[in-house]
């Protein structure tokens, strides 16, 4: 998911006319769209088909028989009809075709698991629309964008292709997919347990709602990324804040910022000053998110273990204001201008197309709602505090619709999963969205995984020469438990027989 981390921005660039102001509590909402995609690998060449299914705009009403074309595709190079398994990808908020050519551990273990990949795209991203251009028209259009009615299409879907690919019929499936999609395959296992043998379920922070985790834990995994990265790093960033308000307030302070971050827009109004904050603030998310141990090329162009690169320009907190925010050019230069091709950086720079911004913020007004906060002491952040009135407003507002921060918890259990079976919860303890997943062990069969070293599922990543041995063992102990979930299914199934 690759979005801004704060929404100010995003709704500048989204939101007809003016922008709704946002409340500062509200900003962090959106930092789910950081699901990143995985580079590739060199060796696979990723070849599918692209198909369609006509699918129900409402599963679970009976008042229209509207219907949509759901976009999927298949790669079956490695697929075996005789003892062989589907992998089906539980498609995210974003273009289907982009996450099918980054998600290397599928292609990886295609020919071990004699699988045939499936990725499905979920409703109201890329080519799936529901009502066309005119599906982001109002909240009456966007009524039937939930994760319930995504989840009923990747049922159909399943039940489709177990009907019309001759060998399907009698094969097992297994969910997999990372962040939100991470969620929506673990969600699936839980609803659909006779569609799907088990589900790999990726920083899935399943439990970042609700209050089931303090808000605050996001914000204070980032802060220890930086702080073992550097000594004096996370100071360094704590204090710019107060830095660059003092700096400011002085008559020449915006033009020298402007000059002195090398900002392709110079700052013209006090207000910019909250927006170039919370700019500066997303990078630093960003960073921590894709923290690989290799030059990645996702968000940005970015070195091996971006955030102790960054990390070497910061180091003495006790500089002067200018020589501090010079220090901090320097560090978002990295993440900015790896390459060195930028003339200047851009605040309005948004990551990937490919990702939908719009459609995730209705789904972050109505039940995805996830509190975020911070404190500036156990963070490096300015403090900000989760105020869900606030949230509220802003949201209907911007949508006309009012958040319900209770349904996913009421849908699909919160912390009372364990009548469950076969899930794999793996998170990197580098990984910001770590803190609202599952990272012991419920049951036997509900597991954790946790990779030290890891950043935003690194496991879903492909094979690398540089990954470190934690994900290595990760990736095996996945692929062992598939096995065993397609041995059982079969077992299961010659008892039917």
């Amino acid at each position: 998911m690759g979005r801004r981390t704060f929404l100010s921005l995003l709704l500048a660039l989204l939101t007809p006319g003016a922008a709704i102001p946002v409340p500062p509590a509200v900003r962090a909402l959106n930092n789910l769209h950081l699901s990143t995609s995985f580079t590739s690998h060199p060796a696979i060449v990723m070849e599918y088909s692209i198909h369609y299914i006509q699918q129900k705009v409402d599963h679970f009403g009976f008042n229209t028989d509207k219907t949509f074309n759901q976009r999927y595709l298949i790669a079956d190079k490695h697929w075996k009809k005789d003892g062989g398994s589907i992998l089906f990808y539980t498609g995210n908020e974003g273009d289907i075709i982009w996450f099918c050519n980054n998600t290397g551990f599928m292609w990886d273990v295609a020919e071990e698991l004699k699988a045939m990949l499936v990725f499905a795209e979920h409703r109201y991203y890329g080519k799936s629309l529901p009502f066309g251009s005119s599906s982001f028209k109002d909240s009456r259009h966007l009524n039937f964008l939930t994760s319930e009615q995504a989840l009923a299409d990747f049922a159909e879907l399943i039940t489709h292709l177990r009907k019309t690919i001759p060998g399907a019929k009698n094969q097992p499936v297994i969910a997999l997919g990372g962040s939100y999609g991470g969620m929506l395959a673990a969600w699936f296992r839980m609803k659909y347990p006779h569609m799907v043998a088990g589900a790999l379920a990726a920083s899935a922070p399943i439990w970042q709602f609700d209050n089931i985790v303090p808000c605050g834990v996001f914000m204070e995994i980032v802060t220890t990324d930086y702080r073992k990265s550097g000594p004096n790093c996370a100071e360094c960033i704590r204090r710019s804040w107060d830095a660059i308000n003092r700096i400011a307030e002085n008559g020449t302070g915006l033009p020298w910022l402007s000059e002195t971050l090398h900002l392709c827009t110079p700052l013209k109004h006090t207000q910019d000053i909250q927006n170039l904050k919370d700019w500066i603030s997303e990078t630093w998310i960003n960073l921590a998110v894709v923290d690989y141990p290799y030059e990645s090329n996702f968000l940005q162009p970015l070195p091996a273990w971006p955030v102790k690169v960054v990390c070497q320009y910061l180091k003495d907190p006790s500089v002067s204001d200018p020589q501090l925010l010079q220090n901090i050019f320097q560090a978002l230069n990295i993440y900015y201008n790896y390459t060195g091709q930028a003339r200047c950086l851009n605040m309005s720079e948004t990551s990937t197309s490919s990702l939908g911004s719009l459609g995730w913020s209705y789904q972050a007004c109505t039940e995805m709602v996830m509190p975020f906060c911070t404190n500036g002491i156990d963070d490096m952040f300015e403090p900000h505090s989760w105020d869900l009135e606030e949230f509220s407003d802003y949201c209907f507002r911007q949508w006309g619709v009012r958040p319900r921060p209770s349904w996913i918890t009421t849908l699909y259990g919160g912390k009372n999963i364990s009548s469950h079976t076969n899930i794999i919860f793996s998170n990197g303890d580098l990984d910001p969205w770590s803190g609202g997943g599952v990272t012991k062990d419920i049951t036997d069969t509900l597991v954790a995984i946790t990779i030290p070293e890891g950043a935003h599922h690194l496991d879903l990543r492909a094979n690398n020469a540089f990954d470190p041995t934690t994900v290595v063992l990760a990736r095996s102990m996945e692929v062992r438990y598939m096995k065993q979930w397609i041995k059982d299914f079969y077992a299961n199934l010659r008892k039917k027989y």
